[in-house]
């Protein structure tokens, strides 16, 4: 018989695990892949610059996603006006689920367009810009089943066409 502690035992043991692995994974990256520090100098006033970025492990291989208004040149670091916002890209049974986050902007400031199985994402706001291309798992109906919005984050429903 398995009690309730051990039930948890059992699931923090696993979650342990995973936490493990995502470290040597990240150190596997080398450390200066990891950690950069400093300042960006002759930015115009104000500019601000976000980087960051995602591990997804879902599904087999980790994918490593960054995210924000920083890219890396061959002549360095250049602080851009408009942001890549964080996604998230699910694959369900009779849908993709798509989840961007971006912070700053409202409903009416997003702008979806959909061609096939790409989905390009803009948002312009009072203070921040985002754009982001997002290819998807596979090709969907041109205009989305189900949309909804809540404190910077918006989540669509996209209905994947059928096979020919």
């Amino acid at each position: 018989m398995t009690t309730r502690k051990e039930k948890k035992t059992m699931s923090f043991g696993g979650l342990f695990k995973g936490i493990g692995d995502l470290i040597d994974m990240v150190s596997d990256l080398g450390e200066d892949a990891i950690e950069k520090q400093g300042e960006i100098e002759g930015l115009p006033k104000g500019m601000k610059g976000v980087y960051g970025f995602s591990i997804k492990t879902m599904g087999g291989k980790p994918v490593v996603e960054t995210f924000g208004n920083i890219h890396h040149t061959k002549g360095g670091s250049v602080i851009e006006e408009v942001r890549e916002p964080i996604t998230d890209v699910f694959d369900e049974e009779d849908q993709i689920r798509v989840i961007i986050e971006a912070p700053g902007v409202s409903e009416e400031e997003m702008k979806i367009e959909i061609n096939g199985d790409i989905l390009n994402f803009s948002a312009t706001g009072k203070d921040r810009k985002y754009l982001k291309e997002i290819l998807l798992t596979g090709k969907v109906k041109p205009e989305p089943s189900k949309t909804s919005f809540k404190n910077g984050i918006m989540e669509i429903f996209l209905e994947k066409q059928k096979a020919e």
